[in-house]
C-alpha cells in the first residue's frame, strides 16, 4: 500500500463515516478499522476534523456523523482527483 496523504486519510475517514449502513452515525472503532488507522492515528485525526467541523459526535449513542461542511470537503476532494485522473491520461 502506498503511503497517503493527510487529505486522503481524511476524505477515507468522511467517506466511511457518510457511508455508514443507518443514519445514526459510526462508533470509532468502525472509523478505526475502515480506515486502515491505529489508534493514535484515529485520536489525531478525529480532534482534527471535530475542530474543523467536519465531524459531529454525538456523545449519547457514543457516534460520529458527517457534517455538511464534511460532505462539502468530500466532493470537493473527489471532483480533484477526478480531475488528476482525466489529466494524467493526457
Amino acid at each position: 500500500m502506498k503511503n497517503r496523504s493527510r487529505n486522503e486519510i481524511i476524505a477515507f475517514i468522511l467517506e466511511s463515516v457518510a457511508n455508514s449502513r443507518n443514519n445514526n452515525g459510526i462508533t470509532a472503532t468502525k472509523i478505526m478499522y475502515s480506515a486502515f488507522l491505529s489508534y493514535s492515528q484515529l485520536k489525531e485525526y478525529l480532534a482534527l476534523l471535530l475542530e474543523k467541523e467536519l465531524l459531529e459526535f454525538n456523545s449519547h449513542t457514543q457516534t460520529y456523523k458527517t457534517t455538511s461542511k464534511g460532505t462539502h470537503y468530500l466532493s470537493i476532494h473527489k471532483q480533484l482527483n477526478d480531475m488528476i485522473v482525466t489529466a494524467s491520461q493526457f
